[in-house]
């Protein structure tokens, strides 16, 4: 299993299911990240957060523990 987390500056992935439970998992997917969405990962911060995408026409920055939640391929 891969996570957005670890997906490489530049690439471009597909999610394919979001973990998570409760208030948590809706709120990542209210932010558009749902099954079948492509993102593509700008930048990471120099500590490694938070973690810059672009999606939908967006730009959002998420947090890695947030990031750990969405597999991806």
């Amino acid at each position: 299993m891969k996570t957005l987390r670890q997906a490489k500056i530049g690439s471009t992935v597909t999610v394919i299911k979001v973990h998570g439970e409760g208030a948590l998992r809706r709120r990542i997917m209210d932010m558009g990240i749902t099954k079948g969405v492509k993102i593509h990962i700008r930048k990471v911060a120099p500590l490694g957060d938070p973690i810059e995408i672009n999606l939908r026409g967006y730009e959002l920055s998420l947090r890695k523990a947030d990031a750990e939640m969405i597999e991806v391929e």
